[in-house]
């Protein structure tokens, strides 16, 4: 299995779950993180080739052609996601970014949100572009302005979503809602958030995309699209395994679905008004139970 980056910990979750399938039918895997490196990259595949592995999932949102020739020509049955061309032995996991997005800006615009903004990947990635094209037919199907202003390349990080939370809370008009490309975005953009003094959601609603398990753990617990880790790693392990078993290749290789969903948490509500640094004062009211009125007594 080669993946992108071993510190995000949507991969960990990927690789755990497609080992402990692996154990059960009894293979063994070679796992490699490329850190987006194209060298590292090549060495990954040419160390995959010398061991004689009987299937490589490529679990990178992005791979150079020049490569795949490469690892097609030796007849290794492969799996990619979203990239993967029609050929013999070669799977592709489809992610239909557009279901889980789409319910999320839903989700916004039914709480009143009208300036949502976008922070996305690395726009050199093609899951990026998938996911900012989905964002984007989103808004235009329920009549929202999509706003190229309040679009914001990321790269996938925590320290790139506080970077970006940076120039969102310096528009002179600021967005009410962020919806992020991954979870480890929207938790940076939540950290800056607090630094600076503005609440999430009352101030800023997040929302984050991947479903990552520390998601249900940070304050307040992060609202996301999941895509889900386990059924990824189900997906890349089947459609190895059948190409591994398959006497007759298929000549068109084989698609898989992968829907995305959104699942919400509490990091979004409806936009307010009230200023972005609460008082101690303003907190200490808020607070305070409500005195209920006497009713008049009438004689």
């Amino acid at each position: 299995m080669i993946i992108s980056d071993i510190t995000n910990p949507f991969f960990p979750e990927v690789v755990q779950g497609f080992e402990d399938l692996a154990v059960k039918h009894n293979y063994e895997i070679l796992t490699s993180s490329t850190v987006h490196d194209p060298r590292r990259m090549a060495l990954s595949v040419r160390r995959m080739i010398e061991r004689s592995v009987e299937g490589v999932a490529v679990v990178t949102f992005g791979m150079e052609e020049g490569l795949l020739n490469e690892l097609k020509s030796r007849h290794v049955p492969l799996v990619f996601i979203d990239v993967a061309p029609a050929l013999p032995r070669v799977s592709n996991i489809r992610i239909d970014y557009l279901h889980g997005i789409r319910q999320a800006v839903q989700h916004l615009a039914a709480l009143r949100h009208e300036r949502i903004a976008f922070i996305s990947g690395p726009m050199t990635l093609a899951s990026a572009i998938a996911r900012l094209r989905a964002f984007s037919q989103s808004m235009t199907e329920i009549g929202l302005q999509f706003n190229e202003s309040w679009v914001i390349e990321g790269n996938h990080t925590m320290e790139g979503g506080m970077a970006a939370a940076q120039k969102i809370m310096a528009m002179p008009e600021r967005p009410t809602a962020v919806l992020c490309s991954n979870d480890m975005t929207a938790i940076g953009v939540m950290r800056e958030s607090y630094r600076q003094g503005f609440r999430v959601p009352q101030d800023l609603s997040v929302i984050g995309f991947d479903d990552i398990r520390i998601a249900q753990f940070v304050i307040p617990r992060l609202t996301s699209v999941r895509m889900s880790q386990v059924e990824t790693a189900e997906l890349a392990f089947t459609a190895l395994l059948v190409d591994v078993q398959r006497q007759t290749a298929s000549p068109n290789g084989s698609e898989y679905l992968l829907r995305t969903t959104f699942v919400v948490r509490e990091s979004t509500s409806k936009p307010c008004d009230v200023p972005k640094i609460a008082t101690r004062a303003n907190l200490t009211e808020s607070r305070a139970p409500a005195r209920r009125k006497k009713p008049r007594r009438e004689y």
